[in-house]
């Protein structure tokens, strides 16, 4: 789907599950080091802001995810050069060890490129 601006939002779900994918085989920190802005942000669900560089550090020790998966998701347009993409994420590490978040990330497109400046993890409560 293309919004009155001329975001696909395929291309930035397309750049969201790249993010995952690093995330499962153990090269998130290149992968976000890479598409994070230089004044990016990611605040995350258990309470924390992280820069970019703080993210990179974190993610070259934090053990890899087994599988995700990413469903309800929405578009933002704010204008031509930026969007909100909002979805449900799911991601595991076993079958004890899960993660279920309401996600938004904001991308801006610099030099033609979308690149993440803003990440927001809401958790989600299990359900029973």
């Amino acid at each position: 789907m293309t919004y009155r601006g001329g975001v696909e939002i395929a291309e930035l779900l397309e750049l969201e599950h790249e993010g995952w994918s690093s995330l499962c085989d153990g090269t998130g920190a290149d992968f976000y080091g890479g598409l994070m802005t230089p004044d990016a942000v990611m605040v995350l669900a258990h309470g924390l802001a992280m820069d970019r560089e703080a993210v990179i550090a974190s993610l070259n020790d934090a053990p890899p995810w087994q599988a995700y998966d990413i469903s309800d998701e929405r578009l933002v347009e704010i204008d031509a050069d930026t969007a909100a993409l909002i979805y449900t994420g799911r991601a595991y590490r076993g079958s004890e060890d899960h993660f279920h978040a309401l996600m938004s990330t904001v991308y801006t497109r610099c030099d033609g490129q979308w690149r993440l400046a803003l990440y927001q993890q809401t958790p989600i409560p299990p359900m029973g």
